[in-house]
């Protein structure tokens, strides 16, 4: 048996549930050197713990109130060295095939023990690549953005967010509060929550529900693209944003 303990974090909103957990996990220490670290009752709850506890293991229930177990794992899969992730779930109708690669692993409840025992095995070997799949499970996209901060996640709530603006190969994250430093695509992001945000420039999306009014500046370039004349105030922000010719159209459309 290996002399360091696999730490294990439970997330799950049933207390009935996480007290099944520890029982199963007491039966499987037997055959495994583990410790349990850490309970939480949904994936917010669990991400401000995270960095305390450092768990090797999360075993996560999917359906959970506040964030979900896949927005949860989307989030891990950020940190330099995520955990492995298992989930436990009491609902097969989320693409258990997905976890047919040897990376994450997917119980069903009622669990039993050797199935548990054979997956925490399995955890040991798994790399965040696999976390990929997370993907394409979720019908819909996460409320919250992540970021990792001194080795922590920080999460910004998609509703708090007042513009996305590509600048090399980050995109900036906007709120009343701060700014922050995404690695990620615009246009994937643009896809994702296209419900929220309109683009008013190749590299800036503002969200909707922000947008106060338009106002018509002075002088300006002779590029189409970059340069209509106009820019869009946006509530709690005294920054005023460009607007492109090819999306004034749109932007007007959303104040009229």
């Amino acid at each position: 048996m290996n002399t360091v303990p696999l730490k294990i974090m439970l997330v799950d909103d049933e207390a009935p549930a996480r007290k099944r957990l520890r029982e199963l996990l007491s039966d499987c220490a037997a055959e495994l050197n583990l410790e349990i670290v850490e309970e939480s009752k949904n994936g917010a709850v669990a991400l401000a713990a995270l960095d305390k506890v450092k768990p090797d293991v999360i075993l996560l229930d999917i359906r959970m109130p506040e964030m979900d177990g896949i927005e949860f794992a989307q989030h891990v899969q950020k940190l330099p060295e995520p955990p492995a992730i298992i989930f436990t779930t009491a609902y097969d109708n989320y693409a258990i095939q997905a976890f047919e690669v040897n990376a994450i692993d997917y119980l069903l409840k009622p669990i039993r023990v050797e199935r548990l025992a054979a997956a925490l095995k399995k955890a040991q070997a798994l790399s965040a690549a696999s976390l990929l799949a997370l993907q394409h499970l979720s019908p819909r996209a996460p409320a919250n953005l992540s970021v990792v901060e001194r080795g922590k996640i920080q999460l910004i709530p998609i509703n708090e967010i007042l513009y996305l603006k590509a600048e090399l190969k980050y995109v900036t994250i906007k709120t009343c509060e701060r700014e922050y430093l995404l690695e990620e695509s615009l246009t994937k992001l643009e896809q994702e929550y296209a419900s929220r945000f309109v683009r008013i420039h190749r590299n800036c999306l503002v969200a909707k529900e922000f947008i106060i009014g338009l106002e018509k500046t002075e002088g300006g370039t002779e590029n189409a693209e970059s340069q209509s004349g106009w820019v869009v105030l946006l509530k709690g922000l005294d920054e005023k944003l460009a607007i492109s010719r090819r999306q004034l159209h749109l932007v007007k459309e959303i104040k009229n």
